[in-house]
């Protein structure tokens, strides 16, 4: 077997491979938001109710991937159908990339800082790595065109201005608590550079 095959069309959108692929996002999105759990109700009680759709960051980037996957399972046939799953594949391929990267990041600046590396830092770098990745690897799959990631963009840069005007953003390692104004540069910056990562990767798709 060629190890080109690995990125093959005739693997990747074989409809066994997709449903392994939506069962592995699925269950780590529902583990994602149980990792938000204590968080999302902490918002709850202090914050106004309609901010906590803004605190799990990572499981609702992983949901969208989730849900592009199963438009790749079963297509939409309604016009309305059809723009949604647009939205849904930008959104998931501009978020999995902006909170993989920013997970991983977050990890080896704590580390760097002082804090210990244990095991589920290494399953948070390792899940959170194949969420930039799958993304990236799908683009070629999804039907979005760029105009999308604008919207997909605006989303994420709405997430990010609520995350740092109401102080709802994910809790950080202790190491990181001083570090707030720097992590919120990084996250606007981060933001930005996913929307141009995916025009480019969708850019490239296009041209096979």
């Amino acid at each position: 077997m060629s190890i080109s095959y690995l990125w093959s069309r005739s693997l990747l959108m074989n409809r066994y491979f997709l449903w392994l692929l939506f069962v592995c996002n699925l269950l780590g999105t529902v583990y994602g938001y149980i990792w938000y759990a204590q968080q999302m109700v902490y918002t709850m009680d202090h914050n106004p109710f309609w901010q906590v759709i803004f605190v799990p960051d990572s499981p609702t980037a992983s949901l969208f991937f989730t849900i592009a996957v199963l438009f790749l399972l079963y297509p939409p046939k309604s016009l309305l159908g059809i723009g949604f799953r647009h939205l849904v594949e930008a959104l998931a391929v501009v978020t999995s990339v902006k909170y993989g990267i920013w997970a991983v990041s977050i990890i080896f600046a704590s580390v760097a800082q002082g804090s210990e590396m244990v095991w589920q830092d290494w399953m948070l770098v390792a899940s959170h790595t194949a969420m930039a990745v799958e993304a990236l690897i799908y683009v070629r799959f999804f039907k979005f065109g760029g105009s999308v990631i604008i919207a997909a963009a605006a989303w994420t840069f709405l997430n990010d201005t609520v995350d740092y005007t109401y102080g709802i953003f994910p809790w950080l390692p202790q190491q990181l608590n001083d570090d707030v104004s720097s992590i919120q540069f990084f996250t606007f910056g981060l933001t930005l550079f996913s929307a141009l990562i995916t025009w480019l990767a969708l850019k490239q798709a296009k041209r096979y």
